[in-house]
């Protein structure tokens, strides 16, 4: 998906009692963060929710929201219009978005709010699991297997967390698409107004200039360019492809 400069992208996660939702289980947490124009924007959504039932323990063993925590918390209900009010229109970016949109649906139905009840009426959905699947497939493509490929810092993730979450996602999702968005050398003036603006300029050759002077690496500059090489191919699970066709034996 080509992401447009000015697109709003809101990167969500939730946590909830257990899966699935077909059994009872509710939301517990959201979480969300707003991109716009490739930089978050420091807004965000946030809530810790009341679900009226006891979470297995299974997923508290992932979260660590125990139902002591949640007493007193506000219900859905309470954020319902808040939470739509930032989501709406925007392209969501969820990991495993069938899970968490499954369980927002849900919530909006228990409240009576039937026209909320399917969210892709309202926003966009891409999901960032999907993604990673086709980029890499066969490689494990969960939020901390790509914080790794990425060389995304995820070291305070000890459990999971909706807000953390969407904050890691929003950081993996700008990698996964990140790199040059355009390579064009096309000058800013001839042919700008008869539609030809994206015609390149011309190559002017600059003549009578001295040859410039070469500088040669050092022992130590090497070294530390090779450990650098060698760090990256660590963090990315293999050389730069560049790296490996010069350094393929002759055949």
């Amino acid at each position: 998906m080509e992401q447009q400069q000015d697109q709003r992208l809101v990167i969500l996660d939730t946590e909830t009692t257990g899966m699935p939702v077909s059994e009872g289980h509710r939301i517990v947490e959201i979480g969300c963060v707003e991109v716009i124009g490739r930089r978050l924007t420091g807004r965000h959504f946030h809530a810790y929710l009341q679900p009226d039932r006891e979470s297995d323990e299974g997923a508290i063993g992932v979260h660590g929201i125990t139902d002591a925590f949640l007493v007193g918390k506000p219900r859905f209900g309470d954020v319902a219009d808040e939470f739509f009010e930032f989501i709406q229109g925007a392209t969501l970016v969820i990991h495993n978005a069938a899970f968490d949109v499954g369980f927002l649906n849900n919530e909006f139905a228990l409240q009576g709010q039937h026209d909320r009840a399917d969210i892709t009426q309202h926003c966009t959905i891409l999901d960032t699991l999907m993604m990673a699947r086709s980029r890499h497939p066969g490689q494990r493509n969960s939020l901390d297997a790509l914080c790794k490929r990425y060389g995304i810092d995820n070291s305070g993730r000890e459990l999971h967390g909706a807000l953390l979450d969407s904050e890691l996602l929003a950081d993996v999702y700008l990698a996964m698409t990140g790199g040059q968005t355009s390579l064009s050398l096309a000058g800013d003036g001839a042919g700008a107004e008869d539609g030809q603006g994206s015609a390149g300029s011309e190559i002017r050759r600059i003549t009578g200039r001295a040859p410039g002077r070469v500088i040669v690496a050092s022992e130590e500059e090497l070294a530390a360019h090779a450990e650098r090489l060698a760090a990256i191919a660590k963090s990315a699970g293999g050389p730069a492809m560049w790296q490996a066709l010069t350094e393929a034996p002759a055949s």
